[in-house]
């Protein structure tokens, strides 16, 4: 690439020049290629150099310097990573400028001409390209250029960073390299002559830490199934660290769903031509990962994208003071949180918005902005560092947002009468005032002291109204008008697996409250999980969602209540319920670690007792309305919709402490959930004005005395007070460390189901399932990450069954197929692939999962040899799958398939056609192919095992004589499978021969089976029924040494068709010379008769030796005729060496055609072939070599098909 001239003092030091004319010079760097003048000891510190320090890391080995005649300064002009566009550019130079310069007298004016045009050249080029200057732009593309280069990765992975850092490789440090990627991490390093290269997935990771040592105090901790890894010496460790957990966290989302994908393609594409700066992917992810934190800060809705944030102050009515903090600006909201945590926040709607103006600038007052909303309310700004851009942001925003009707509730409805209670009603007047003086609706200032309010209670009436408030859902209400409604109109009268279980669980919610023991609120509770089931495929229902939600429909409207349902499984509990509740079980990872760290006396305890994972999923799925008083846990939901999920994590530790003693002493994990459910039972809310409600979870005996009163508000008083230090960025750290853990012990849970349920099935031992199931979920993955003919949703649904939540197109499966089927050899792999493909894909979707790879595979290498040929027989007896893949054309060509290939060793010269008029010169050579004598001494043997294994397979579904017979076209494309697969055994000859005499004596049962299962037709050419009668006469009379000539059958007239039935194709090459064959078959059998077919095989041409079935085939002319006689015991071939061109278009024998017991008999005759699908298959030593093969990072069978693994050290 052209680079801006850049002045260089020592010209040659570590480099060496190539090519120089007067005013350009072409060098290399040492110890990149070449052979002359880099290599020994100077060329690999060179090498090891470029690697180790920061300054010389992406220097390109190739570049260009140019110099002014009588001149010592030299300057770089052009680099190149590859010799190819080093020479590119060399050769521009020497036709375009060197002519050019020499017209130049003045040196000055020589160096002004070359700098201008390069500089022209450049800008030129990042015009066309659209490339705004920047400065790690051609460092960065070199970078990519380089991570492609050194471990093997197509275009579509895409780079994000890398930075400088060491691998610890055992005990010694190697400093090189990390680069990380949408979908790998990868190290590479270079030290004196030393390669050290790792590549990992990031799916693979199972921990992920920053550790500190003595040694050294900033360490990352990369773990996976099999190795550990440590990396160390980082610039800026903690900006690698947070892009290594973004990364990860994406992958884990590929794993959980498909939405990880989805990420990943919502990514920036970088056109392959551009350049790609380090910015553009890193500034996405960072983009990305600042607003997830903004959506959390204050619960919004989750496509909400942060535009931007800057520092201000915001002046606060109630206390008469400027507060210092940060407004964010998004796509729909302006929001303000203070510097100061829980001092001060606020939401401001832009759907709220009426009136934005810039106010006056004073000393006291810098640069103020004023927002005024609909409900009246003033905010003011001040201290804005760029209050005009600002504005015109807020501006351009509130010009996209539609104005959507949505009125406000005024807190003031009831659901339920309490006004005669007096803390009901005190409570009502707090949070009056405090509206009053705060402000009332979605935009109020948010302070500590409405946190106070909350935890002291909410007062029936503004329960709802204030749920959504606190949650965010009012915003996704306003902003969703009639969606609710829409969604229940489409969901009615569908039913589904979620519809079932919903309706199983309706009559299970809060049954003891008299709300739900009618039809109004069971048909509300439908409804509304019903429609979220609908709007959320991923989750469905989930039980648990149900008394949440019968919950929610106590306290607010039916939209209300769904809204609350989508912020609570979408925001506020993430992967709670879906189908693994994933969400859960990560929390309790993360309530244990609390445990350990907040109760150690009693975390040993409870290991051992195994309580913590019992009572977790129970607390936490339910926010603790299945274990509580009804009247006391919705204070529990009320401190939840407020503070997030920290309340409950606080709470269940509190709840731990204050039984401590009591479940030191349990003994068993019974005893200690006795104890923890007694407590539970016993927790009151003094304030309730609701009637008493019998708790179904009391299930406490009449012998045992009631455990005290526990009062709910000073319960969780005492959460805040012992655990209130626990943060929700803590919180966070914690989740994506157990996320790793919880979703790998998922992934490996599904690994064991999927091989109990498989191993019985199939013959493979339960770690050959185990390694098969990890290569075919990577290529699953990997066609996931870099395309294949189908999305990620269709190859991958968490919802199936494990066995068919991977699946891989043919793209994939063609690539596995090379790498573990015995039958992949020669250029006959990728049809025999398809066929299979097609094979197994028994509903037809063109994915095919691990069940159906595994069947295939067993069958191929661990089936005996009745199972093996019905699997090679069923590939071939399908229609053929496309009408573009090109059929054989004849018969002849077909034959020439096997005899060319045959070596004048393995060929004997019986004698010449007497008959020929041209006598030996003629070069008709009879080539016989012995039969072994040991195959027919076996024969009857074999036929004996035939028969007991007809005898086993009977019980099987698919007897052998289901399967349908085997036509003339699927004849020959059998045998040209069976031909390919020998290409590389070590008795290939053999094995070649062993095939002829089987093709021969198949295509004489054919010819023998056309005579009993078709009645002779009157031919408009009697010639057909001279050949009918001559058949007759040999297969009954049993005249030897008889010839009988075949007629060729008339082409169809029309248009040709391919079915099952008639494969009739055209032979492609036009004057291709062809020879007449004759085939003299001197055996005393009784089918002397041959096919009459004319077939070609062009995907034979591409083979480096042509050679041909032992098909019988005959001209279409009279004297072009094939002859059989009987000569002993050899199968004899007769060639003539006319040059006659075959006929563009003939037809197959529609009536010929073959059974499986036909088949299997006739390969029963020879030892050779039954030696070879006998032959064990060592599946293991097949793995391990498709292992190596992803390690090395290689191509499976085409530039896009590539399996990256973890490669340990």
């Amino acid at each position: 690439m052209w680079v801006n001239p850049e002045e260089v003092l020592l010209a040659n030091a570590l480099w060496v020049t190539e090519r120089a004319n007067p005013y350009f010079i072409l060098q290399r760097r040492k110890g990149h290629g070449g052979d002359g003048g880099g290599g020994g000891l100077a060329g690999l510190l060179v090498g090891t150099l470029d690697v180790v320090l920061d300054s010389s890391a992406r220097v390109a080995p190739y570049r260009i310097l140019y110099q002014a005649p009588d001149s010592l300064v030299y300057w770089t002009i052009a680099c190149g990573c590859s010799r190819k566009e080093i020479t590119e550019h060399w050769e521009w130079l020497e036709q375009n400028l060197l002519q050019t310069l020499s017209i130049f007298e003045n040196e000055n004016d020589i160096n002004t001409f070359v700098r201008g045009k390069i500089q022209g050249i450049i800008a030129e080029y990042n015009k066309i390209n659209g490339i705004k200057e920047d400065d790690d732009t051609e460092k960065f593309k070199e970078a990519i250029v380089k991570f492609h280069k050194l471990f093997g990765m197509p275009e579509e992975e895409k780079l994000v960073n890398y930075y400088s850092c060491s691998y610890w490789k055992g005990k010694v440090p190697r400093q090189g390299w990390m680069y990380l990627s949408i979908n790998h991490l990868c190290f590479y390093s270079f030290l004196m002559g030393r390669e050290a290269k790792l590549v990992i997935r990031w799916v693979d990771i199972t921990q992920l830490e920053k550790n500190a040592t003595l040694l050294f105090p900033d360490m990352i901790k990369v773990n996976t199934r099999s190795s550990e890894h440590f990396f160390s010496v980082f610039l800026n460790i903690s900006e690698t660290f947070k892009l290594m957990e973004q990364l990860a966290n994406i992958a884990m989302r590929q794993l959980l769903d498909n939405e990880g994908f989805e990420q990943d393609r919502s990514l920036p594409k970088l056109k392959k031509k551009s350049p790609k700066k380090v910015s553009a992917l890193k500034r996405d992810l960072d983009a990305r990962a600042k607003s997830e934190r903004y959506r959390a800060l204050f619960r919004l809705p989750k496509d909400e994208k942060l535009d931007g944030h800057t520092d201000c102050t915001l002046w606060t009515p109630f206390n008469k003071m400027h507060i210092l903090g940060q407004m964010f600006v998004s796509t729909n909201y302006i929001c303000f949180t203070s510097k100061e945590e829980n001092l001060c926040s606020l939401i401001i709607p832009l759907r709220e918005v009426t009136i934005v103006e810039k106010a006056d600038s004073s000393s006291v007052l810098p640069s103020p902005l004023s927002i005024s909303t609909k409900n009246r309310m003033t905010f003011l700004f001040a201290n804005l560092k760029d209050r005009d851009f600002l504005v015109q942001r807020i501006s351009d925003f509130l010009q996209q947002t539609t104005s959507k009707i949505y009125l406000e509730k005024d807190i003031s409805g009831s659901c339920i009468s309490s006004d005669d209670e007096a803390k009901e009603f005190l409570k009502e007047q707090a949070w009056k005032i405090h509206f009053a003086e705060y402000g009332q609706g979605v935009c109020m200032y948010r302070t500590e002291k409405t946190r106070d309010l909350v935890l002291k209670g909410i007062p029936e009436s503004m329960r709802g109204e204030l749920w959504l408030l606190l949650s965010g859902a009012i915003n996704e209400m306003a902003t969703h008008p009639g969606y609710y409604e829409d969604l229940v109109e489409k969901s009615m009268g569908k039913y589904n697996l979620a519809t079932e279980e919903i309706e199983r669980d309706l009559h299970r919610s809060l049954p003891e409250h008299p709300a739900f023991q009618n039809e109004m609120g069971i048909a509300a509770l439908r409804r509304v999980l019903t429609a979220y089931a609908f709007r959320n495929p991923n989750i469905g229902y989930c039980q648990a969602m149900n008394i949440v939600t019968s919950v929610l429909l106590l306290y607010a409207k039916e939209e209300e209540a769904f809204w609350l349902l989508v912020a609570l499984c979408e925001r506020m509990l993430p992967d709670y319920y879906n189908t693994r509740v994933v969400g859960a079980l990560v929390d309790q990872g993360v309530f244990e670690e609390l445990a350990r760290d907040y109760v150690p006396q009693l975390y040993d305890c409870m290991q051992d007792l195994g309580v913590i994972s019992t009572i977790s999923l129970s607390w936490f799925l339910t926010l603790f309305l299945s274990v509580m008083p009804f009247e006391s846990a919705v204070v529990v939901v009320d401190c939840f919709f407020c503070e997030g999920i920290k309340v409950i994590f606080q709470l269940a530790l509190a709840v731990l402490d204050a039984n401590v003693d009591k479940l030191l002493n349990c003994k068993d994990d019974g005893e200690a959930m006795t104890v923890l459910g007694r407590y539970l039972d016993s927790v009151t809310n003094k304030d309730s004005t609701l009637p008493p409600i019998p708790h179904l979870h009391s299930l406490l005996s009449d012998d045992v005395e009631p455990y005290p009163e526990v009062d709910i508000f000073r319960l969780i008083r005492s959460s805040y007070e012992k655990f209130g230090s626990i943060r929700a960025d803590l919180i966070e750290q914690m989740r994506f460390k157990q996320r790793l853990k919880v979703i790998q012990t998922l992934e490996d849970t599904t690994k064991r189901n999927v091989v109990r349920t498989i191993v019985t099935e199939t013959s493979f031992t339960i770690d050959e399932l185990e390694e098969l199931y990890a290569l075919f979920k990577a290529e699953h993955l990997t066609s996931c990450y870099w395309g294949g003919n189908s999305n990620a949703i269709d190859r991958h649904d968490p919802s199936l069954p494990y066995l068919e939540q991977y699946r891989i197109d043919f793209e994939q499966f063609k690539g596995m197929f090379a790498l573990l089927f015995p039958w992949a050899c020669g250029t006959h792999s990728d049809v025999l692939a398809a066929r299979l493909f097609r094979l197994l894909d028994e509903n037809g979707d063109l994915l095919i999962n691990f069940r159906e790879f595994v069947s295939g595979l067993s069958a191929a290498c661990h089936g005996d040899l009745t199972e093996k040929l019905k699997l090679l027989y069923k590939m071939h007896v399908l229609p053929d799958p496309s009408p573009e893949q090109e059929e054989p054309d004849s018969a002849f060509e077909a034959t020439q398939y096997f005899f060319e290939d045959i070596t004048p060793e393995c060929t004997h010269v019986v004698g010449l056609d007497s008959r020929n008029k041209q006598g030996a010169d003629d070069g008709f050579v009879t080539v016989s192919l012995k039969t072994d004598k040991v195959g027919k001494k076996n024969s009857q043997e074999n036929r004996h095992y035939l028969r007991m294994w007809n005898q086993e397979n009977k019980s099987k579904a698919k007897n052998a004589k289901d399967l349908p017979k085997l036509n003339q076209g699927q004849f020959i494309e059998l045998c040209k499978t069976m031909y390919n697969m020998f290409s590389e055994d070590p008795s290939e000859q053999d094995l070649y021969h062993a095939t002829a005499a089987v093709t021969s004596l198949l295509l004489e049962i054919g010819e023998v089976g056309k005579l009993f299962t078709i009645q002779p037709t009157k031919e408009t050419d009697s010639s057909s029924n001279n050949c009918s009668k001559a058949i007759q006469n040999e297969l009954f009379q049993k005249k030897e040494n008889q010839q009988y000539p075949l007629e060729q059958h008339k082409p169809f007239q029309g248009s040709l068709v391919t079915s099952d039935e008639e494969a009739i194709g055209t032979d492609n090459v036009l004057g291709m010379q062809m020879e007449d064959i004759k085939l003299e078959d001197s055996s005393p059998r009784d089918n002397g008769a041959c096919s009459s077919m004319l077939i070609s095989d062009d995907d034979t041409k591409d083979d480096s030796s042509m050679s041909s079935y032992s098909v019988l085939s005959a001209g279409s002319h009279e004297e072009e005729k094939l002859h059989c006689e009987d000569i002993g015991e050899d199968t004899v071939l007769v060639r003539s060496n006319h040059t006659t061109s075959l006929r563009r278009s003939t037809s197959i024998d529609r009536d010929w055609a073959i059974t499986f017991e036909q088949f299997l008999a006739s390969l029963l005759t020879e030892p050779a072939l039954v030696k070879y699908f006998d032959k064990p298959v060592s599946m293991m030593a097949r793995i391990t070599n498709a292992k190596n093969i992803r390690m090395m990072g290689k191509p499976i069978t085409s530039a896009s098909d590539y399996e990256i693994s973890t490669m340990s050290g």
